[in-house]
């Protein structure tokens, strides 16, 4: 072979080469546009999917907003109803007004207010705890003391402190309960 053949073979190999680099750089972008597409769309999916779980959420919370909105005030207008049933017992026992001819007047007169605030309490799904002979529930009660009873259960609510109330299906405030405890005779002690 000559000088020109060779440097023709070589240049005949080299775009041979050159062709193959060029194929498999053609199939790598090929595949990295493929895997990037593949990519892409995992992409778009996983966002479409966030974006409704974020819309679920809000969703959820705007409806507990709605539903559970005045919270707070519900709680803190508790303390009305339990002055109004203080006032009450501390008109009865004051001595220097029990011989008043008008304070039976007063006293209906709070007890008018009384019912009208357990009645909007109501319309708005405020409703007591009904706890008296009831088994303690620590998600409802919360007990102040306990008292040695033999007649009733150990651990049944047989005195109620402050009323607790729930709204709707949320505790606004636990009763404070006193529970029943069996008391021990002297021969068991013995």
């Amino acid at each position: 072979m000559s000088k020109s053949e060779k440097k023709i073979s070589q240049n005949n190999d080299l775009d041979e080469k050159g062709e193959e680099i060029k194929k498999t750089q053609d199939s790598k972008k090929e595949v990295s546009l493929e895997e990037k597409l593949k990519n892409t769309e995992e992409k778009l999916l996983r966002s479409m999917a966030e974006m409704e779980n974020q819309r679920r959420r809000f969703e959820k919370e705007k409806e507990e907003a709605f539903e559970f909105g005045g919270y707070n005030f519900a709680k803190e207008s508790l303390l009305l109803l339990d002055n109004i049933d203080r006032a009450i017992i501390s008109f009865k026992n004051d001595e220097s007004l029990k011989n008043n001819k008008d304070l039976s007047k007063i006293i209906s007169g709070i007890d008018i207010v009384k019912k009208d605030l357990i009645s909007i309490f109501k319309k708005n799904g405020i409703n007591p705890i009904e706890c008296i002979n009831k088994k303690f529930d620590p998600n409802f009660h919360q007990a102040m003391l306990e008292i040695e009873n033999n007649t009733k259960e150990s651990g049944t609510v047989i005195q109620e402190i402050q009323k607790g109330y729930m709204m709707k299906n949320r505790l606004l405030r636990p009763s404070l309960v006193g529970v029943a405890k069996k008391t021990l005779e002297k021969a068991d002690k013995k």
